[in-house]
């Protein structure tokens, strides 16, 4: 149990880093994200309230490997602002996000 709070308690400081708000711990939302029948993600999402964000009341975040040898902890987190209103909808506009950063485009 205490590494699962102090994991939240990480998630949570990089969502108040990356958007200069308050975060409050709601829940935690298994998700699968699977495409043409194959898995393409598979993961718990934190769901934090937001205080004083001008324009979502929720996030949507994690932490996974990146870098690399997978060296580096990289902290997704997805504001929910339309039409982001789901854990799983957040989860596949990061994973769109990271297709097109890998493409550069």
């Amino acid at each position: 149990m205490e590494n699962n709070q102090q994991y939240r308690e990480q998630v949570r400081a990089a969502v108040e880093k990356l958007h200069d708000c308050r975060a409050h711990y709601l829940r935690t939302e298994p998700i699968k994200e699977v495409f043409q029948g194959k898995k393409v993600w598979e993961g718990d999402v934190e769901v934090f309230s937001l205080a004083r964000h001008p324009k979502a009341k929720h996030a949507f975040a994690w932490m996974h490997l990146d870098g690399p040898a997978d060296s580096l902890d990289r902290f997704v987190a997805v504001l929910e602002v339309p039409p982001i209103d789901s854990a799983q909808k957040a989860v596949q506009a990061a994973i769109v996000a990271e297709l097109r950063r890998n493409r550069g485009n």
